[in-house]
């Protein structure tokens, strides 16, 4: 059927047992012998990929070094005396922000703001010295001007709002950020001094926001039923540090998470109880805004705490003793101001 077909297609040429391979010429010289398995195997095993056990990991060489485990970092001592101490000093300056709230009234509000103007330097003293910013000398002035300017608002403005110290705010940071900008060795860490300055003249402004609520229906009340509240929230909270810091929240931060929930559970107990005897509060309004205002005060001084210890564990020298520990208080002060005017004017 397919005549053009050999006879002797689909035969094997080397049917007869010759060798694999390609046919060389007659005579020619014999191939090279093949190495020896045991060096093949040898170079196979420096060149070739590791082999993996049953579990999927490869096996460990006897030349790699074994890592040593990590050390477990030893927790920072809790130290009841310097606990008191800032316990006492949260105290002090709640009685005094509460008792110079006492003196405001219509066409009466200067002793008030000297009071708050007393405050406000304290914040920046404690601030600046702590957080150290390029242009130390420059953002301390430069706030305690805008701590002076944003009290004049709160009196001297018709109406009473934010809307002035807002300006007074913004009219700060850039006039602070500008004096840094022209000086040539403050100039290369500029970047890093903008969130230290605009903390800083935001919370001397924050402050002055008693000022303003107190001009407001219900403001003065308003502001002894936070403030109490934050001054026994952060009192109770280092009182309770200094008896049982426990359980703690992190190894570097000398503080327990029994004080931060204590010290605003006690702070809102405490607001709630004052609400009963206040015109204008009922037991359930004042724990409300004695909540917010408690555990906000509670964690902005926990939250300087981390600072600190992510500071000191950067590196960094530690800075002035007294500016390190009265920080955590004057910051949960400052935060707790606007959050008592927010809540008074929300729902009261």
């Amino acid at each position: 059927m397919f005549p053009s077909t050999s006879p002797e297609t689909g035969r094997d040429p080397w049917a007869d047992g010759a060798p694999d391979g390609p046919a060389g010429p007659a005579g020619g010289p014999a191939p090279e012998p093949r190495p020896a398995p045991a060096d093949d195997a040898g170079n196979r095993r420096e060149r070739g990929p590791r082999r993996f056990r049953k579990g999927g990991q490869p096996r460990r060489s006897e030349d790699d070094d074994v890592e040593p485990d990590e050390e477990p970092i030893e927790p920072v001592e809790v130290r009841r005396p310097l606990s008191l101490t800032v316990a006492g000093f949260a105290a002090l300056l709640g009685v005094g922000l509460v008792l110079g709230a006492q003196t405001a009234g219509p066409g009466h509000r200067l002793p008030f703001a000297i009071i708050v103007f007393g405050v406000q330097l304290l914040f920046v003293l404690a601030w600046t010295m702590a957080m150290r910013p390029p242009a130390l000398l420059l953002v301390a002035l430069t706030s305690g001007v805008v701590a002076a300017a944003a009290d004049v608002a709160a009196v001297q403005t018709d109406v009473a709002g934010l809307a002035p110290l807002g300006f007074v705010a913004l009219g700060g940071f850039l006039l602070g950020v500008l004096g840094q900008l022209v000086r040539r060795v403050d100039r290369v860490r500029v970047t890093d001094s903008l969130g230290t300055t605009l903390l800083i003249v935001v919370g001397v402004v924050a402050f002055a926001t008693l000022i303003t609520l107190s001009r407001i229906p219900a403001g003065t009340q308003a502001i002894t039923v936070c403030l109490v509240a934050t001054g026994v929230a952060l009192t109770v909270a280092r009182l309770t540090d200094a008896v049982l810091a426990w359980p703690r929240l992190a190894p570097q931060v000398p503080r327990g998470a029994a004080g931060v929930v204590v010290g605003a559970m006690v702070g809102t107990l405490t607001s709630a109880l004052l609400g009963s005897y206040l015109v204008g509060f009922t037991p359930t309004s004042a724990a409300l805004i004695g909540l917010v205002t408690a555990a906000t005060a509670v964690l902005a001084d926990l939250a300087v705490g981390y600072a600190e210890a992510g500071r000191l564990m950067a590196g960094e020298p530690p800075t002035m003793w007294i500016a390190r520990h009265m920080q955590g208080p004057l910051g949960g002060f400052a935060l707790a101001a606007p959050a008592a005017y927010a809540m008074c004017v929300l729902f009261l």
